[in-house]
């Protein structure tokens, strides 16, 4: 490997971890204030309301859960939708710490049924002009990864 190929890749290590520490700390800020909309159904029923008012969408998954057929059609629905609607997309790894994140109470052995953590939206009324860190940050990368032809970039939220 060359320099230039070793700066390169650690380049992109950085902004990797960058561009996730931005997705924690907008999905935390989008969530207090009532910014987030959780699950596939709640997610598909706000984008046909109000398709506008949706500025970030998450699709998160895990590897042992790659082989759902109807999540997968879930996701190609949803994918299609937002970008006919320009709304940027981000598939994102590590449920585990997605569920830390949004302060679901740990798996307890079947007692308590999960959300459905597989689709957020983050949204930004048209009244309000918020404005995140995260939000900038993530944007910024979307544009970035289409730009190299990847229209649906990918992060891996890290365990702590």
């Amino acid at each position: 490997m060359t320099l230039e190929e070793l700066v390169a890749c650690d380049n992109a290590a950085q902004k990797m971890q960058t561009v996730s520490a931005a997705v924690e700390e907008l999905l935390v800020a989008a969530q207090r204030q009532d910014r987030l909309t959780v699950g596939v159904y709640e997610s598909a029923k706000l984008m046909n309301v109000d398709p506008d008012s949706v500025v970030l969408c998450l699709l998160a998954i895990d590897e042992e859960e790659e082989d759902d057929i109807a999540l997968q059609i879930h996701f190609t629905l949803i994918q299609s939708f937002c970008c006919d609607n320009d709304i940027d997309i981000v598939r994102v790894s590590g449920m585990q710490r997605l569920a830390q994140l949004l302060g679901e109470p740990p798996e307890t052995q079947g007692t308590t049924e999960a959300r459905d953590l597989h689709c957020l939206l983050v949204t930004n009324p048209h009244t309000d002009s918020w404005k995140s860190h995260g939000l900038v940050e993530v944007a910024s990368y979307c544009e970035e990864s289409r730009g190299n032809n990847q229209w649906v970039p990918c992060i891996s939220l890290q365990e702590r």
